[in-house]
């Protein structure tokens, strides 16, 4: 039986624990074009004993943002400042990753530096409002990615995968999930599409499986990781067929020999031990918890083998020492939502640690 509080292998990677940071969007990314700062170096940096930390998803090209202040990784002063925070995890012994994030149709004109009309795989708008400069704003019916814009995109991710190397991160991990613009390609409701991008399973996961297989060709299938979130209805998804779409999925991918595959686990529960018998490499669960967050009783996950590591997300944000907390039976500070989105340090990097 292993515990959460033994090493294990990442791809080329050897994790301190098997706690990890789950990829959560802090909106304070304010340097030069949505770069990173010193706030943020010290933030991660605070979090470093994490087995591995995912950051916060981060775009890999300008139309690929939906969301204020978040971070990119495809402009010089972009790597030249997530450099100062890789630094600063490394120094501490962490190990960390960059998620990839485009967001698709998830978003605004008003939010991407190209004042475009976002992308996604077919016309469909999504249900829902983000939050702009002047407030909320509906969704927009995304102008749908020709052959071109999907070929350029693939390329924009694997650009993006090179730079986060560059900025030396030691990995990065594909969002395939929460309704994002991979996961709009895989899902029966966004993706209408009826060309060799759409239709069946085999149909849909040919995006996405030409991101994860450029991106590993890019810097190597050891340094990358993809999450994923079947049957999850987040940012209006809805999956008609999530079973044989993941199955379909997983058997593209899996002898690529990937990092990990991250699960942030949805309703069905009951399809996460298939998943975990058809990926023959390292799994990262963030178990399903509806109205909660994760708590420690996740940790059963790696001591049953259900998982070889957990992710954490409201946890790794109230308690930098997470870890320690854990392995001590120690109490956990709560997290405080209302700094969680934009700021300054409060409510980020000025939670108590046990010492």
């Amino acid at each position: 039986m292993s515990t959460a509080f033994e090493p294990v292998r990442i791809g080329r990677h050897t994790a301190r624990n098997r706690v990890v940071m789950a990829p959560m969007t802090r909106n304070r990314a304010y340097g030069p074009g949505g770069s990173p700062t010193e706030l943020m170096a010290t933030y991660y940096a605070q979090r470093a004993d994490a087995g591995l930390i995912v950051t916060e998803g981060t775009q890999p090209s300008p139309i690929g943002q939906g969301y204020l202040n978040t971070p990119g990784l495809h402009a010089p002063e972009q790597i030249a400042a997530w450099k100062v925070v890789t630094d600063a995890v490394h120094a501490r012994g962490g190990l960390i990753f960059a998620q990839l994030m485009h967001t698709g149709r998830i978003g605004h004109p008003s939010l991407n530096q190209l004042s475009a009309t976002p992308v996604g795989a077919s016309a469909v708008r999504a249900d829902g409002s983000v939050r702009t400069a002047t407030g909320p704003a509906d969704f927009v019916t995304p102008e749908p990615l020709d052959d071109k814009g999907i070929q350029r995109t693939v390329e924009d991710f694997a650009d993006a995968a090179r730079n986060a190397v560059e900025a030396g991160f030691d990995g990065v991990e594909l969002h395939g999930a929460n309704g994002y613009l991979l996961h709009q390609f895989l899902a029966t409701g966004s993706n209408r599409r009826d060309d060799e991008w759409g239709g069946g399973p085999e149909g849909r996961i040919r995006f996405p499986v030409a991101v994860v297989e450029a991106v590993a060709a890019a810097i190597g299938a050891d340094r990358v990781g993809l999450r994923i979130s079947p049957s999850n209805p987040y940012n209006d998804i809805s999956e008609d067929d999530h079973r044989e779409t993941y199955t379909a999925l997983l058997a593209a991918i899996d002898p690529l020999g990937l990092a990990y595959l991250h699960v942030a686990e949805g309703p069905d529960v009951d399809f996460t031990p298939q998943l975990r018998q058809r990926w023959s490499g390292t799994l990262i669960l963030n178990p399903f918890t509806p109205g909660a967050y994760t708590g420690p009783d996740a940790l059963r996950h790696v001591e049953s083998g259900a998982s070889d590591l957990v992710s954490f997300g409201a946890l790794f944000l109230a308690n930098p020492d997470l870890p320690e907390r854990l392995r001590a039976g120690a109490g956990l500070n709560a997290p405080d939502y209302s700094k969680a989105y934009g700021g300054d340090h409060t409510g980020y990097t000025d939670y108590p640690t046990l010492n």
